[in-house]
């Protein structure tokens, strides 16, 4: 019979799992034959396995992604053209150790946010802070930051993430501010934090799509030269998926 006052002082230390682990024990007879450490390791392991996944629920919520995802459902058909060695590798996370990036290139619909999706979940199973940001919504949000007084406080959270994702690069036009607001995030991040760049623009022609050429120089500087590259082919993920679901008639 466990005593109150320890369940109590449990709780009080925060160590659930252990607590529902004792409860677990001292019900069922097969802890019987144990030892002492070996059921207080068992106790000690699942508060640790608890608190680990909690951590992971917590940095998956954080990182805001557009969908759920993972590496192990990624569709590695030939005709995605998609490296799977290189994506495995990816998922090590090891490019988020050296403070490189990724650029996830192809046509609408390839599958390009999944993949990028997947990469970020994979690195949030590792431990490291993810946040997922719509380009437009991004700069948006960094236009209001401005104008509320913010604006230093948001660049520091943004820096301080690990693996910045960043959807629909170069699809919508970038303002002057815009393309000033990327450059201090870029000038941050380069050399000590990771970043993921999806678009379905080629690489050739975004430099003609900011305003300034200067300030582009020194973005891509920052973007391109030290950056994997996955780039997708086939048809559209969306169409494929709509025609397996529509119905067959015969005419």
């Amino acid at each position: 019979m466990i005593s109150q006052t320890l369940l109590e002082k449990l709780l009080q230390l925060r160590l659930a799992a252990f607590r529902k682990g004792l409860q677990e024990q001292a019900g069922n007879p097969k802890y019987a034959d144990l030892s002492f450490e070996e059921r207080l390791l068992l106790l000690v392991e699942l508060e640790c396995t608890h608190r680990s996944d909690s951590r992971n629920h917590r940095r998956l919520k954080l990182a805001e992604f557009p969908m759920s995802a993972a590496i192990e459902d990624i569709d590695f058909s030939p005709e995605r053209g998609l490296d799977r060695r290189l994506v495995l590798e990816m998922a090590q996370c090891i490019w988020v150790d050296k403070a490189l990036n990724i650029l996830v290139l192809g046509a609408t619909g390839t599958g390009k946010t999944f993949i990028a999706s997947s990469l970020g979940v994979a690195a949030c199973r590792s431990g490291y802070s993810v946040r997922y940001w719509r380009t437009s919504r991004l700069l948006h949000a960094m236009d209001h930051a401005r104008q509320d007084g913010s604006y230093l406080t948001f660049l520091r959270s943004l820096n301080k993430t690990d693996v910045l994702i960043l959807d629909d690069w170069m699809r919508d036009p970038i303002s002057l501010s815009g393309t000033q607001d990327l450059l201090e995030i870029f000038d941050d991040r380069f050399n000590k934090k990771a970043t993921l760049i999806v678009s379905q623009v080629p690489v050739t022609d975004w430099h003609l799509r900011f305003p300034d050429p200067t300030l582009a120089d020194a973005i891509l500087d920052r973007t391109i030269h030290n950056a994997y590259r996955l780039s997708l082919l086939g048809d559209s993920q969306r169409k494929l998926r709509g025609n397996r679901s529509m119905p067959h008639t015969d005419v």
